[in-house]
């Protein structure tokens, strides 16, 4: 899964990551047609219901669904919220959607089919448990393993920062919505929520010993087809299963880290020696 990730470029520098153009966003644009963009503090420390920074592809161009490849920068909340929801607060509990049944879960497969983005990253946290006779295991998902809520309360979060061994983004693929609060009047710019979610795999082996799931992250290669709205379920399947995990670098971090509270850049820094716990694959 993802639970909490860092993101720290700003609009220029992730403009420039992603090859997407210098452009001033119409004052005037339409939150009900296209989703904003705002200047983001860096945060090394996201968690479910913020704001965060998502690529988008190109808008459909009247009859037409657009070329594809990556074309503009855009805000979100993390969390999706389904354009048939009652509530926004549900999106607390959709920020990862499973690729195994994204395209068909009522919450999740029209925007798998319609609204992919890419989520920038500079690394993304997970956490392995400790028991308290000292061995480690890795953690699970509440989907798969019932005993998951007694396995973490009676064990020890080790985090760790998963990132490219360069510096560079991790662009994270994901789905997003439209929602429109039935409280709010239609004219009132928040009354139209853009949301996202992360889309989450099977861990590699080289990563399972940490948590059984992660975040699927897309190489630069497959971005605009990921983006490109006439992709077919087989490539979309073929896409999900493409992670980079021979690029990645594993480092323990601090435990600092398992609350949000703690939002300074020192959270990515690596423990000396690994913190003097087990030694990761890589």
């Amino acid at each position: 899964m993802c639970g909490r990730y860092a993101q720290s470029r700003n609009v220029h520098q992730l403009r420039i990551a992603f090859g997407l153009p210098e452009q001033t966003p119409a004052e005037d644009t339409d939150p009900r047609s296209w989703p904003p963009l705002e200047e983001l503090e860096a945060d090394y420390n996201i968690s479910p219901g913020r704001p965060v920074q998502t690529v988008l592809g190109p808008p459909p161009q009247g009859e037409g669904n657009g070329a594809s490849g990556p074309c503009s920068l855009h805000t979100m909340r993390w969390g999706l919220v389904p354009s048939w929801a009652g509530d926004r607060n549900i999106g607390y509990r959709m920020i990862n959607a499973r690729s195994e049944t994204v395209a068909d879960k009522p919450a999740f497969r029209a925007a798998f089919r319609r609204r992919r983005c890419l989520l920038p990253a500079d690394a993304y946290y997970e956490w392995q448990l400790i028991g308290r006779d000292g061995r480690a295991e890795a953690s699970t998902s509440p989907v798969t393993d019932a005993a998951h809520k007694k396995r973490k309360a009676r064990s020890v979060k080790k985090p760790y920062a998963i990132r490219y061994t360069q510096d560079r983004p991790l662009a994270m693929a994901g789905i997003f919505e439209r929602w429109r609060d039935p409280e709010a009047d239609e004219n009132d710019p928040d009354a139209w929520l853009w949301s996202c979610a992360v889309i989450t795999t099977e861990a590699a082996p080289e990563l399972a010993h940490i948590h059984e799931r992660m975040p699927v992250v897309l190489p630069e290669e497959d971005w605009a087809a990921w983006l490109d709205p006439g992709a077919g379920a087989e490539d979309l399947a073929h896409l999900m299963g493409d992670t980079p995990v021979d690029r990645f670098a594993v480092d323990e971090v601090s435990t600092e880290v398992n609350s949000v509270k703690n939002n300074n850049p020192g959270l990515l820094a690596p423990l000396p020696d690994g913190g003097g716990g087990p030694e990761t694959l890589f």
